[in-house]
């Protein structure tokens, strides 16, 4: 059966030929493809002004993004078999990286699935999907995981604003097998025990696997500061590598019990202290006391969630590294992060130059990374890099 047709405007195609996957309802020809004529995750053909077939995409009239494309090829059905192919690839290009079932599987438009992202917990599969087409496939794609992982247990985790912007429901479920009682991943050397259904996005960052590993190996006999600790993935990696002390710093206290079971589980428990507060608090007191780390891992959550957030974010990032600055021991090192899609590298590394002139200090970067080989980066999609991350040295003014 022929899909509907989505016609762009004029010229509003040269994006999608770049290789971009996404439609703006504004670049919509609602003239000859009203939107009201279709129902959130229809599948359509995705035509230019001319008459040409781009592909074919999922849509949903009420968002802004409206449409995403699924494949360059016309009248594609998104069935038992696509979902298949495309799964069956993102497990190939992981298999080739990792030795251990602890990954992300699948990474959204990079992994040419545009609002799905399945974590991997060895046999546990925790699944975010953020759109209407995918979530009417649902059914499809759950039974495509069956067949090609054979996991004990496939969690929805829906609980993402993103779902709330396309009409889903924010609860999330066991859509099949059951949670094991106790979850435990392997990452850099350490393990850890994962909560899915009360832990934050799907339960896990591996975006930051690359740059964890990399602190270890610098922390030695280091006093180290681990801000935003939520359960401890860069703090207890730390402690194993020989830190002399690591103090893990969170306002939730669930993460915090949970870094602390962390803790035991890795036998680093006497060298660990964690600290229930607001970051920004804790800063403010520490420089009151004079206290001083050697290392301090700066990585906050998603402070610039929408660009109208820019200013407003832009300005919490420059505090919160300014504050960790003043309390860094001399000729220590600073790991700054931003997991902003909106701050990019330039205005991170411009915040970094700007704090260390403010308080006169000297700040080189010696190492800087972004996100792990499991969240590959589709260069059509600038969207798919967000995470940036700057090791810095800091000492006396010159």
């Amino acid at each position: 059966m022929s899909q509907a047709e989505l016609y762009l405007k004029k010229n509003e195609d040269k994006r999608l030929r770049k290789g971009h996957l996404w439609v703006f309802s504004n670049e919509v020809d609602t003239k000859r493809s009203p939107l009201e004529q279709f129902t959130a995750g229809d599948l359509v053909q995705v035509k230019s002004d001319d008459g040409k077939t781009l592909g074919t995409a999922y849509v949903n009239p009420q968002t802004l993004i409206c449409a995403r494309l699924l494949s360059r090829k016309p009248n594609v059905s998104c069935g038992a078999n696509f979902f298949k192919e495309r799964l069956s690839t993102a497990l190939a290009l992981r298999e080739n990286l990792f030795d251990q079932p602890y990954y992300r599987l699948v990474f959204g438009e990079s992994d040419g699935l545009p609002g799905l992202v399945i974590d991997r917990f060895g046999p546990v599969l925790s699944v975010q999907i953020t759109t209407a087409g995918i979530e009417l496939r649902k059914a499809t794609l759950i039974a495509a995981l069956l067949e090609l992982l054979n996991p004990a247990a496939i969690i929805l985790k829906n609980d993402n604003s993103q779902r709330q912007l396309e009409g889903l429901s924010l609860e999330s479920e066991v859509a099949y097998g059951q949670i094991p009682e106790t979850l435990i991943i392997e990452e850099n050397g350490a393990r850890f025990k994962v909560d899915i259904m009360d832990g934050q996005k799907t339960g896990w960052f591996y975006d930051h696997r690359s740059s964890r590993a990399l602190l270890a190996t610098i922390a030695k006999n280091k006093r180290v500061l681990d801000l935003f600790s939520y359960t401890g993935a860069w703090g207890i990696p730390a402690a194993i590598a020989g830190a002399a002390e690591v103090v893990c710093v969170d306002a939730s206290e669930g993460a915090l019990a949970l870094a602390k079971d962390n803790a035991v589980l890795n036998r680093v428990e006497d060298k660990m202290d964690f600290i229930r507060s607001d970051v920004f608090e804790f800063l403010k007191q520490a420089r009151q006391e004079n206290q001083l780390y050697d290392i301090i891992v700066l990585d906050p959550p998603a402070l610039i969630k929408r660009k109208k957030d820019f200013k407003q974010g832009y300005e919490a990032y420059r505090r919160l590294n300014q504050l960790a600055l003043q309390v860094l021991s001399k000729n220590g090192i600073l790991v700054s992060a931003s997991c902003s899609y909106h701050l990019s590298r330039e205005n991170l590394h411009e915040i970094l130059r700007a704090s260390g002139r403010h308080i006169d200090r000297h700040l080189v970067f010696f190492a800087s990374g972004g996100q792990g080989p499991d969240h590959p980066i589709e260069p059509a999609s600038p969207e798919t890099e967000y995470l940036k991350t700057f090791f810095c040295s800091v000492s006396s003014s010159l």
